[in-house]
């Protein structure tokens, strides 16, 4: 009798151990599966826009409160000797072979959310790391190189071009200086700033071919000190394996890629037009942004000199350029607005994370099919 009585009261409480391991096993599943969908959006207020001074000051919050994860280092000087701030962000506590990106913003100073959009991004993956699994999972194997203000003398005086006129995203080695391309060859004289661009809307009208405008491009490729730091840091980040690269503007309200060049170096092969393909239909398919090839429905958009066209030809990665807002913002429609700030930055997050889980399959030139995981109410309904 005393023995049955030992051997009910230890399966009794083997019975409660397993019960309270399964329990506990259970629980943690559970945990794990709600932070996956339940991510932080940064708590940002619409209007409250980051020149290069706030941006500066965000900048440098970040290198203090997440000292594991970010890197705040300048990549050089602008023509006024502003600092161009570059944040790479990674757990630096996890030292395996990692994967890289460059994501850059503003490198027309006028297109605001462009910058905006890389901080938000930024402040993102830092909020969340350690408390959703994705994002853990994405800076641990993963150094994510954003540049938030590329021309921030143009930010600073709302201004398309750098101090020197020059239209930077024309000012890059891939069919440079093309008239057909808007641009022309002019850069400074004597040192001062005599041209930026110039509207030919009757020589257009007349002849379909001539470009409806002129951008100062300067004088040759890289003579801009902005462009010549973009050059360095990207070839910096290449000798550890760049995986992809995203050029950030406004508000054509698209995705595009390569070519817009005229004489693109080399041609395609059909990998590589099937994933760029792939990922610009995805993103009309998922977000409210447009694939580029539809939006400009066949006419096709012709420009030399541009940083998407000189990262492809360079480094042969995937590389796009994203253009934020709408047509409504975009000051050579007529619109030029700064509003609906929070709006407009959560329609860009669905595209930076979908790149960013994907990163493996872009680099390696496979189909990019791993959907992102979303906080609630990412992607936001339209703007009416």
């Amino acid at each position: 009798m005393l023995f049955i009585t030992l051997l009910l009261i230890t399966l009794s409480f083997s019975g409660c151990i397993q019960e309270e391991e399964s329990n506990d096993e259970k629980e943690t599943i559970n945990n794990i599966d709600e932070l996956d969908v339940c991510s932080i959006l940064p708590d940002w207020k619409d209007g409250e826009y980051h020149e290069y001074y706030k941006t500066t000051d965000l900048l440098n919050e970040f290198q203090i409160k997440y000292p594991d994860l970010v890197n705040l280092f300048s990549i050089g000087e602008s023509v006024l000797g502003k600092n161009i701030w570059c944040i790479r962000i990674t757990n630096e506590k996890n030292n395996q072979v990692k994967y890289n990106c460059l994501i850059d913003g503003c490198i027309h100073g006028c297109e605001w959310e462009a910058g905006e959009a890389c901080l938000y991004f930024a402040e993102y993956l830092l909020i969340n790391f350690g408390k959703n699994e994705s994002i853990t999972n994405i800076l641990n194997v993963t150094e994510i190189y954003i540049v938030p203000l590329l021309n921030p003398d143009g930010r600073q005086a709302d201004d398309r071009f750098n101090a020197n006129g020059v239209d930077l995203n024309r000012n890059f080695n891939i069919d440079f200086g093309r008239i057909r391309g808007g641009s022309l060859r002019v850069g400074t004289v004597l040192g001062k700033k005599v041209f930026t661009y110039r509207e030919f809307p009757r020589l257009h009208k007349w002849f379909s071919s001539f470009p409806r405008f002129l951008l100062n491009c300067g004088r040759r490729p890289f003579s801009e000190p902005e462009t010549q730091a973009l050059r360095d840091l990207t070839y910096e980040i290449d000798s550890h394996d760049l995986s992809f690269y995203l050029n950030c503007h406004t508000a054509v309200h698209n995705i595009a890629t390569p070519w817009t060049a005229f004489n693109p170096p080399f041609e395609m092969t059909n990998q590589e037009k099937k994933i760029f393909t792939y990922v610009k239909e995805w993103v009309a398919e998922n977000t409210e942004y447009e694939n580029a090839d539809l939006s400009f429905e066949g006419e096709g958009y012709k420009a030399s000199g541009t940083s998407t066209d000189w990262c492809f030809k360079e480094f042969k990665v995937p590389s796009f350029t994203f253009e934020i807002l709408s047509q409504d913002y975009e000051p050579a429609a007529g619109g030029g607005k700064h509003d609906s700030l929070v709006h407009w930055m959560k329609t860009t997050l669905p595209v930076f994370m979908y790149l960013l889980v994907n990163i493996e399959n872009l680099h390696d030139w496979q189909i990019p099919d791993i959907q992102p995981p979303l906080p609630e109410d990412v992607p936001p309904t339209p703007l009416s």
